[in-house]
């Protein structure tokens, strides 16, 4: 069964795209998921990279074209979507809840539950109260999470991940890697899924 790691942070928009549509995708050619959470302010910085308003704030009608780009997904896989009126959101909180959730039978409920307070329902889970009401309403563990994103192993282990990510060539979220080789962006879509056809 081939695997597919999907490399995310809840502050991308593009990544709760992918989130969405990436499930059924390995699904058809019986591969799975494997989600991997990084801190993508910290790929940035370790790669000089920008998000896509930093680098384009100057380029005429980019950014319109991006958002258009952006609804025009969001219409094809029948999604609902709306911008964070909060972006950009410091997402520290809900990504080393991610790192907790690592490998638990809730992870995937996690995940949901964080996507959709970001880029369904627009809140600011940079803010503490925020994020434990997220975890309280979708029947997650809050005392545990609360407790764990405050341990120095947590931490750690979400430096660890994040910096595990750009040695492997990584440079933004989301991305996406089967059999080690890199695909970016919702757009490599299609790219991924022809690999899974020839190696399935």
């Amino acid at each position: 069964m081939q695997e597919i790691e999907f490399i995310y942070d809840f502050g991308s928009p593009n990544a709760y795209l992918v989130h969405r549509v990436l499930p059924a995708l390995a699904a058809r050619h019986g591969a799975i998921v494997r989600p991997s959470p990084v801190l993508l302010g910290g790929i940035f910085k370790a790669t000089n990279n920008q998000s896509p308003m930093e680098a384009f704030s100057r380029v005429r009608h980019k950014l319109t074209y991006q958002a258009l780009e952006l609804q025009r997904f969001v219409r094809r896989h029948d999604l609902v979507f709306h911008m964070n009126p909060h972006f950009p959101v410091n997402t520290l909180l809900p990504m080393r809840g991610a790192i907790f959730a690592r490998g638990k039978d809730w992870e995937n409920s996690y995940m949901d539950a964080m996507f959709n307070a970001m880029w369904v329902h627009g809140q600011n889970l940079s803010e503490r109260h925020v994020f434990e009401e997220v975890l309280r309403e979708s029947g997650l563990p809050v005392r545990r999470t609360l407790e764990a994103v405050e341990t120095p192993e947590i931490k750690q282990a979400l430096v660890d991940a994040t910096a595990g990510a750009v040695e492997r060539g990584v440079f933004g979220a989301p991305s996406m890697l089967l059999n080690d080789e890199l695909f970016f962006g919702k757009d490599s879509l299609p790219d991924l899924e022809f690999e899974l056809e020839k190696t399935g």
